[in-house]
């Protein structure tokens, strides 16, 4: 609502309550003040779908592909050959002592 400078007062004191009441500026401001006006009055920017969605859900992506090589129905190649690589560790012996088992810990015992 504008403000014409040959109001009455009834009628300024009634265009700022209408203002109040619809959320607009109540009393006349300045550019400067109308820009912060402007971007409070915008949608938070956590609640704006095209700043939320401008990712894709990679979490919920590799739960859902994690369960699915568990179920037999996706291979993840990659893992596969770290568990590959992790099982031939231990069949050559190369496993790491569990605490309190390791070299200081036997060398203590000689002493």
């Amino acid at each position: 609502m504008q403000f014409v400078p040959g109001m009455s007062n009834y009628a300024f004191r009634m265009t700022r309550l209408s203002n109040r009441i619809f959320g607009e500026v109540a009393r006349p401001t300045n550019a400067k003040s109308m820009k912060v006006v402007r971007l409070m009055k915008r949608r938070p920017v956590d609640l704006d779908p095209y700043i939320v969605n401008f990712y894709p859900p990679h979490e919920e992506y590799s739960k859902l592909m994690s369960v699915l090589r568990e179920h037999g129905l996706y291979r993840d190649e990659h893992l596969d050959f770290k568990e590959e690589m992790v099982r031939m560790r231990i069949l050559r012996g190369k496993v790491k002592p569990k605490p309190g088992q390791g070299k200081r810990a036997k060398a203590k015992e000689l002493v």
